[in-house]
């Protein structure tokens, strides 16, 4: 007879969805050679963290990735 799964609680998630920080995906969910989205200029790793970080640390990634927007122009 096999145990049970244990029962893990529950991860502290915030939302995708904030009306503080509107998400900046574009729906254009393609990533460059640095693992920067070409859509929204997110670092995969700020787009996997997005779901459970607080408006704050949303706004953070807002700006960084409109800092690198500002750097990949014509």
């Amino acid at each position: 007879m096999t145990q049970p799964a244990p029962v893990r609680p529950p991860k502290p998630l915030y939302s995708n969805v904030s009306p503080a920080v509107p998400s900046p995906c574009s729906g254009v969910c393609r990533l460059d050679e640095l693992k920067v989205c070409l859509g929204c200029f997110r670092h995969v790793e700020d787009i996997r963290e997005w779901r459970s970080a607080d408006d704050e640390r949303r706004r953070v990634i807002c700006a960084q990735a409109a800092q690198r927007k500002q750097g990949s122009g014509p």
